[in-house]
């Protein structure tokens, strides 16, 4: 399908859609006529969560859609408004009461008609929407293809996205933007004191790189997002079950989160100095494998004892901020796909942050309410520091025990961004498990939608 925005003006034969609530279908069906209301006993209508009702008039043709939304509120209610782009059928419709969420309803709209038909033919449907008051459909499509990007590159199966194909995207995308980009490729990595990536990514036919892309007012103030490029996790010499490697295609789920924000921030151009960094390796095995109780030296000068050859995000994503770092940013950010221990403690939905920052955690905790984006804080426990010492080296790159393991790979990540930099780190899943409103199963881009609103409103 293919749900789009309409101009205010092309919104006259528009069929009105009307949320409905627990408790609201009787107020939301007053005016309409007696083969409507005959129609609704006739279906047993309830306005449970997500369920579309399309009306018929005397004459047979539809004069009214109903969206229930169950006991939902807030930007939960507003969300269920991407059903429609599957539910109805083609035409154009316009919602009635949508409330102080016009702006998310109008999203939800758009993004639940995503779908990734790289591999397939897809039969499509013309879904639109008439563009709320006071809403700018420029940037509801700019956050809207923001997310797709980065689903894109999530869905798309590591033969077809390893690191050339990374780096092809993001200079894709600044040719979009007008942005630069530059590209360290293979051995250039350790001539470039970039010695950790070069690690990790040695082992694979496909070079290992880091991707470099700057966009904006140089005299703005300087945002820099790192993403974790793990085109494929096989686990490295500490290989994987079978199990544990189906999803590794979104092991770069990072790296698209960074360029799907990226996308937003410029289409919409906000007054940043942004800076996109992406470490894009592949963990692979041969013979030039880094190995468990290896000593690499990082970017900073840090020398850290392999402890598992699968815990290698954190490794790259350390030189990655070290360089960022030297352009000390007013604002840092990491994505990455890092831990599982994340998913044990909350689910796929809710990815995990870590700051320092108390003023950067409300802020973000804050937004991502009103954006229906979700996060939650986890503390940098400094007692945990205790499970990352190694006897050979500076640290170890895994916690010692199996507790805590999304805490210690963020309190590993510390050691590399100075306590004066604003910095937040997001250990994302980037994966929805079960089809939703506004995302099919499959690659999904996290929390970029709360930061983005946060950049845009300057408050951060």
């Amino acid at each position: 399908m293919e749900a789009s925005l309409l101009p205010r003006e092309q919104c006259e034969d528009a069929l009105p859609v009307r949320l409905v609530g627990k408790g609201e279908l009787e107020a939301a069906t007053s005016g309409l006529d007696r083969v409507a209301a005959a129609y609704l006993d006739a279906i047993g209508y309830e306005p449970s969560a997500g369920r579309v009702a399309l009306l018929p008039g005397g004459d047979g043709r539809p004069v009214c859609a109903l969206l229930g939304t169950g006991t939902s509120e807030g930007s939960e209610r507003a969300f269920f408004a991407g059903r429609l782009a599957t539910e109805l059928p083609a035409g154009r419709y316009r919602l009635e009461n949508v409330g102080d969420h016009a702006e998310l309803s109008a999203l939800a709209f758009v993004l639940g008609g995503y779908v990734f038909d790289r591999y397939r033919r897809v039969t499509r449907k013309d879904v639109r929407l008439h563009v709320p008051e006071g809403v700018e459909p420029k940037d509801v499509m700019a956050i809207a293809d923001g997310v797709f990007l980065a689903r894109d590159l999530i869905n798309t199966p590591s033969s077809d996205m390893g690191p050339e194909e990374l780096e092809t995207a993001a200079r894709d995308l600044a040719a979009r933007h007008g942005a630069a980009v530059e590209v360290v490729t293979g051995e250039a990595l350790l001539e470039a004191n970039l010695p950790m990536v070069h690690a990790v990514g040695r082992a694979s036919t496909r070079a290992p790189r880091l991707i470099d892309l700057r966009w904006g007012d140089p005299d703005a103030r300087a945002v820099t997002i790192v993403g974790k490029g793990v085109c494929f996790d096989t686990g490295g010499l500490d290989i994987k079950p079978h199990a544990g490697m189906l999803l590794m295609k979104k092991d770069m789920g990072g790296a698209a989160a960074a360029l799907g924000l990226a996308h937003m921030i410029m289409a919409t151009g906000l007054n940043l100095r942004l800076r996109v960094l992406i470490p894009a390796v592949e963990n692979a095995i041969s013979g030039n494998a880094f190995r468990p109780g290896d000593v690499l030296r990082s970017r900073a000068g840090i020398t850290v004892e392999v402890g598992n050859t699968d815990a290698e995000g954190r490794l790259i994503l350390a030189d990655a901020l070290t360089l960022a770092e030297e352009e000390e940013p007013g604002l840092l950010l990491d994505f990455a796909t890092l831990t599982g221990a994340a998913r044990v403690a909350l689910g796929p939905d809710i990815p995990p942050f870590f700051t320092r920052h108390d003023g950067l955690a409300a802020a973000l905790m804050g937004e991502a309410q009103e954006a229906g984006d979700p996060i939650w804080r986890l503390p940098l426990w400094t007692p945990y520091e205790r499970m990352l010492k190694s006897k050979v080296a500076d640290t170890d790159n895994t916690g010692q025990g199996g507790f805590a393991g999304s805490i210690t790979a963020a309190l590993f990540l510390s050691r590399f961004v100075s306590p004066r930099t604003q910095w937040a780190h997001f250990d994302i899943y980037g994966w929805n498990p079960t089809q939703n409103p506004v995302c099919p199963e499959g690659g999904e881009a996290q929390a970029i939608r709360t930061v983005f609103s946060l950049l845009r409103k300057s408050r951060i």
